[in-house]
């Protein structure tokens, strides 16, 4: 499985009291490496309507161990999910080579000008299947 990784910087107001990364905070480190491979990435591919709205429609995620600002969080994201109109990403957040949180979120692009769903092109839903776990090989028992 192909997956897009990215390194995102801590930045001391990402901090709590206890000198670790707000667990709101999490929320805006997935931004960043999501922003780095829609925005960044997929444009250098020739997929530049995905940037023209796109909207976060649901956020799961999973805290296993604090984040520190001393090193740069690692984000490794992957294609779950990909529908006509939607498509859902895995994150794996770590620090140290320890994972530190685990999320996914379902994107849905929008038209810019009405905000409702759209469907995505065929250029789009080609450069996101890439990122998309491989099918599972058929295995047929022989009988002989």
């Amino acid at each position: 499985m192909s997956r897009y990784v990215t390194q995102v910087r801590v930045r001391w107001s990402d901090l709590d009291a206890f000198g670790h990364v707000n667990n709101a905070r999490t929320v805006t480190l997935l931004e960043e490496a999501r922003v780095d491979w829609l925005f960044t990435d997929a444009s250098h591919h020739g997929v530049e309507r995905i940037t023209e709205g796109i909207v976060v429609a649901h956020l799961d995620i999973d805290y296993k161990r604090p984040i520190g600002m001393k090193l740069p969080v690692t984000v490794s994201m992957g294609v779950t999910k990909l529908g006509v109109a939607s498509f859902t990403i895995d994150y794996v957040l770590s620090q140290a080579g320890a994972t530190a949180a685990t999320a996914s979120t379902v994107l849905v692009p929008v038209d810019p000008a009405t905000f409702r769903p759209r469907r995505m092109d065929e250029r789009e839903r080609t450069y996101l299947g890439r990122f998309l776990p491989p099918a599972p090989s058929r295995v047929t028992a022989h009988h002989g």
